[in-house]
């Protein structure tokens, strides 16, 4: 187990500290984790427990994030480590999201200059993704790995439910570039139910970006029974067109059964339905998890012109100009 002291956190009695990272604010005592198993109190200090420790790392296509207006057709370094913060029961990466170090013994040991030389290997690569589990409880070594990335002249991403508190928030906008936040249940009592933590906070973060003017996309994971019902959906995209933009583009996502839950595959044509819904309202709707659909170009909603052609990660961007705006007409696409 790699230690490095956490950040965030303030010192109680009996050797108990409280974590400030995210809002669960978790107060734990000597020798036990937060909710997130990766914060531990050893001695009445709080360690981040897989600084430098790693669950996987592989370039992939920034589409992939998913990101389809920042840097289209380019690709990033994608790294993970451990745990999560939320508790959802249909999670793709439960094996690491789930674990602690003490449960996933095929972690590697990469140092922030290990990362570095990576992101350099790949001539098409813009930077650095932090994804595959929850990067808010890995805070430090993403900080830290993130700083150098930028000495570089390289972009940073995190892919996040959006679950952290203010202040670490405001202090990551300095150092990341975009994100893809996943805004799961529109409604508070079954996001708690879900996900175990708060709709509002997450509402809150997705604010933050926009007023901190960094690139954001949101992600919606479609699961039966859950979050399919086409009024709240439809409170939803009134709540984005709102408090975000009519700009910010909404990948709406197929479930597929895992970890704890068995339920079918959303059906396509409930996806198309709420595809349809959101592009009433939303500029940039796409789907995912779902291929050959009509939502997978980027198209000018002024003059229609395929911006991007996609044919799942093959990516024709003759569509658009060098400033991200519409070939045909000059529109600007919100693309970086």
């Amino acid at each position: 187990m790699s230690l490095k002291e956490a950040s965030y956190y303030t010192k109680s009695e009996n050797n108990k500290v409280k974590c400030n990272l995210c809002p669960h604010n978790c107060l734990i005592s000597d020798g036990k984790a937060g909710i997130c198993k990766v914060r531990t109190n050893i001695g009445g200090t709080l360690y981040a427990d897989v600084y430098n420790k790693l669950s996987a790392v592989h370039f992939d296509p920034v589409e992939k994030k998913p990101l389809y207006h920042f840097y289209p057709g380019k690709e990033i370094l994608s790294i993970g480590g451990l745990g999560c913060n939320f508790k959802c029961g249909c999670c793709q990466n439960y094996e690491i999201s789930q674990s602690g170090v003490n449960e996933f013994p095929r972690l590697l040991s990469i140092t922030v200059n290990d990362i570095i030389k990576m992101v350099h290997k790949s001539p098409i690569n813009i930077g650095l993704a932090f994804t595959y589990n929850e990067p808010v409880v890995w805070f430090e070594y993403m900080k830290d790995v993130a700083i150098e990335t930028k000495k570089h002249g390289l972009k940073n991403v995190m892919v996040s439910n959006g679950y952290i508190n203010k202040k670490p928030l405001e202090d990551l906008l300095e150092w990341i570039d975009a994100f893809n936040i996943d805004l799961k249940v529109f409604n508070e009592e079954q996001h708690k139910r879900f996900t175990g933590g708060g709709l509002q906070e997450v509402f809150n973060t997705l604010e933050t970006i926009v007023k901190g003017k960094k690139h954001l996309e949101v992600t919606t994971l479609v699961v039966p029974g859950l979050n399919d019902d086409i009024q709240q959906f439809e409170q939803m995209i009134d709540w984005i067109y709102n408090h975000l933009g009519s700009n910010v583009p909404l990948h709406i996502s197929r479930y597929f059964p895992k970890y704890r839950m068995n339920k079918d595959a959303t059906s396509g044509k409930l996806l198309t339905e709420m595809a349809d819904c959101a592009s009433e309202k939303l500029s940039f709707v796409y789907m995912g998890n779902y291929p050959e659909n009509n939502y997978q170009n980027t198209i000018c909603p002024v003059c229609g012109n395929i911006a991007i052609l996609r044919h799942g990660y093959h990516i024709n961007t003759t569509g658009i100009k060098s400033d991200g705006k519409c070939s045909n007409c000059g529109f600007k696409l919100a693309i970086t």
